[in-house]
């Protein structure tokens, strides 16, 4: 199926302002679509509030505007340009927000305004809490006990029926905002309150807490035919409790199972034929660590923060393909621009190892708390890509501009190894350093996984750096020693020293 010709000219809208919980991420989708767009002979309109982005740059679109994201300023530039169609899936969440008050209020309609990539019904599905929650109910995929609510005291209500802890997820906010674990009445009734209120359509899911499983996650893409290919899995270093976005993740998923794997790849698949997304899906699942169970957390019909990391680690370009399927092309018509040869119906294969490592900017906002939960803290990433999980870990750990060219932190080698072990029940940025301590200090991986519940495949893995250090110290330094830690990632000046 080629170029839709209904389609002539597009408005896209971006991401806004750079906020905490929302990097630059969207900035890299958009700018992908709008060159695709432009490279299939269409006129682009670009809005987005933030000059600072080389998406408001005038080569990317025919028409920039810098104007704030708002329905008035939308409707507004509609008016004036007149476009015949609007992609909403590659502005992340506020792209996705507006897309879908522009449509529900008729304005779109009105004005001759196709919805490209998902439509309202599809936005509808995965963004309303209670419709996400019937909708996986139909089509069998397990979800969370959970209940939506508007009130305050029915949310109350509802934890007194799960018991606590539980979690509160506001819909349609990005990056968790407004949501939290809540231990008690007390801190449940306060989280509530501030999820409805930054909730667009004040509206809260009160879910069981299921903090300790295992998070994965698939990026899927999906045409108007039905043809449905996974890009990549990525696993969570820390388990379910921590933002995605706050957690070190692993590109491809390592610790399951055949089984588990094939069990969520085709429930990823299942959801995004259910919800007839067209473009770049996100699907986040708990899994049980010792059983089969699973679960569905959420589902982006967007080009979401993972998707840039999918995107970069595989070398397949989903901002571009989802742009191309929103427009009319089906994946067996898209050329992969990477290899110039493949079609993007082809799933990527990976024989190496990609960790996102986040970056907080807590040296900034000094009396900021450190510690993690479902809502967002970290301001950007950095990606690294290994042979073997060890060295892309330690690239990403020299590339996080914190001074340091190996896991060892100066503050945390001060603390009494009782101290170190009370801490490993602390979920904050140095969490990793601290495991890293531990191991050093001899707690057993055993030990520290009945603590933070980080899988033992890490804990194993971060096991084999303590070993090597520690038998770097000892003697001279031989061809072996240097060849087994230039392996791992270690630099000459940190094998030197």
């Amino acid at each position: 199926m080629p170029l839709r010709s209904d389609i002539k000219k597009v408005l896209v809208i971006g991401s806004g302002p750079i906020v905490i919980g929302q990097a630059a991420e969207f900035d890299y989708a958009g700018t992908q679509a709008c060159r695709a767009l432009k490279q299939e002979g269409l006129e682009v309109v670009l809005v987005n509030s933030n000059p600072a982005t080389i998406m408001t740059d005038k080569a990317m679109a025919d028409k920039v505007y810098i104007e704030p994201l708002t329905l008035d300023v939308v409707k507004r530039i509609i008016e004036i340009e007149k476009p015949d169609s609007l992609l909403s899936t590659l502005g992340g969440q506020t792209g996705l927000t507006l897309s879908m008050q522009l449509a529900e209020e008729g304005f779109l309609e009105s004005h001759n305004v196709k919805l490209l990539g998902a439509d309202p019904e599809t936005i509808h599905k995965a963004e309303d809490r209670q419709a996400f929650k019937d909708t996986m109910e139909k089509i069998g995929e397990p979800v969370i006990p959970s209940k939506v609510v508007e009130t305050v005291e029915d949310a109350v209500d509802f934890a007194q029926v799960i018991h606590y802890p539980v979690i509160v997820r506001p819909a349609f906010t990005l990056g968790g905002t407004g949501g939290g674990i809540a231990q008690n009445e007390e801190e449940l009734r306060d989280i509530a309150t501030n999820g409805l209120r930054l909730s667009p359509i004040t509206q809260i899911l009160v879910e069981k807490c299921i903090s300790g499983w295992k998070e994965i996650e698939f990026e899927v893409i999906r045409d108007a035919k039905g043809n449905v290919i996974t890009v990549c899995s990525m696993e969570n270093f820390d388990p379910v409790g921590v933002h995605t976005g706050d957690s070190i993740v692993i590109a491809p998923a390592v610790t399951l199972s055949d089984r588990e794997y094939q069990m969520l790849r085709t429930a990823a698949i299942n959801i995004i034929k259910e919800l007839k997304v067209e473009g770049g899906c996100n699907c986040q699942f708990a899994l049980h660590p010792t059983s089969f169970r699973y679960a569905v957390i959420e589902v982006n019909p967007r080009v979401s923060r993972s998707s840039a990391l999918a995107s970069k680690a595989t070398g397949y370009p989903i901002a571009k393909t989802a742009a191309k399927i929103a427009i009319g092309y089906t994946l067996d018509e898209i050329i992969n621009q990477v290899t110039g040869k493949t079609y993007a119906c082809f799933e990527p294969a990976l024989d190496y190892v990609v960790i996102k490592f986040p970056k907080w900017a807590f040296d900034k906002f000094v009396y900021a708390k450190r510690t993690l939960g479902t809502q967002m803290k970290a301001t950007g990433e950095v990606m690294a890509i290994g042979t073997s999980f060890e060295q892309a870990m330690m690239k990403a750990v020299r590339s996080i501009e914190l001074g340091m060219d190996t896991m060892n932190l100066k503050k945390l080698e001060k603390l009494s190894t009782e101290e170190i072990r009370e801490k490993l029940h602390v979920i904050d940025d140095e969490r990793s350093f601290c495991v890293f301590e531990a191991l050093k200090r001899g707690i057993t991986p055993e030990e520290i996984h009945e603590i933070t519940m980080i899988d033992n495949w890490f804990l194993y893995k971060l096991l084999n750096l303590v070993e090597l250090e520690k038998w770097l110290t000892e003697g001279e330094l031989t061809e072996e020693k240097y060849d087994i830690a230039k392996q791992y990632g270690y630099l000459d000046s940190t094998i030197e020293r």
